[in-house]
């Protein structure tokens, strides 16, 4: 299956919008406009999933998008706007580094990330071999995200990014349990629920959700 083959093109067309998400996460400095791309997100990986059922004819598939469209699209930026709205928080944010730099370390991460799968995926189907390298940038570039934001509401996005990276190499792979796919999610969901704990705990105690504000309390007594 390779370029010029609808199920490949349509897979790659998905995998390459996710990632193309993925960098307008990073761009973004406005809290409203993250959570906007996080859910647009969530619902290409959505089709994702359920273009990998049509592919693999795994109809297990079809619950994963259906859990990851009611999830990812829905649920998660539903409870990050209300958190937005109950804490009044600053609808703009500063980063620990530029846009510009950001996205350029951005673009060396998906070169290093297509470096390191295709070479190991030899082997493998192109449509798997490109869809884990699409996964693996999206998770960089999560990864990259929480590291260069200060805001917590943000880096709770950035591991939802990374979450949605890890779900598109599962439903990329062909065999992979449902169960490992459903786990997956869970536990991302229950990290939701700590990080918005401590997001509340932080604006509680500290009036802020900076981070950055964070380390001139370091080392104070409770």
């Amino acid at each position: 299956m390779t370029f010029g083959q609808l199920p490949y093109d349509v897979a790659h067309l998905l995998g390459g919008g996710m990632l193309l998400l993925s960098f307008m996460l990073l761009y973004q400095r406005r809290v409203g406009a993250v959570i906007n791309a996080l859910a647009l997100q969530g619902a290409i990986l959505a089709l994702a999933a359920a273009w990998q059922g049509v592919v693999q004819d795994a109809p297990q598939l079809y619950l994963t998008a259906l859990v990851a469209f009611g999830a990812k699209a829905v649920l998660i930026p539903l409870a990050l706007r209300t958190l937005l709205r109950r804490l009044s928080l600053d609808r703009t944010v500063e980063t620990a580094f530029g846009v510009g730099p950001s996205m350029i370390a951005g673009v060396a991460l998906v070169a290093l990330a297509i470096l390191v799968v295709l070479p190991i995926t030899a082997g493998a189907r192109a449509i798997a071999r490109e869809d884990l390298a699409l996964a693996l940038s999206v998770v960089l570039l999560g990864m990259l995200m929480m590291i260069t934001r200060r805001n917590a509401i943000l880096q709770v996005a950035g591991l939802m990014s990374m979450e949605n990276g890890l779900i598109l190499a599962a439903v990329g792979v062909a065999g992979m349990p449902l169960v490992v796919e459903l786990s997956t999610a869970a536990l991302v969901m229950m990290l939701l629920v700590v990080g918005g704990v401590f997001v509340f705990q932080i604006r509680e105690r500290f009036d802020t959700v900076d981070i950055n504000f964070l380390e001139r309390h370091r080392g104070e007594s409770s």
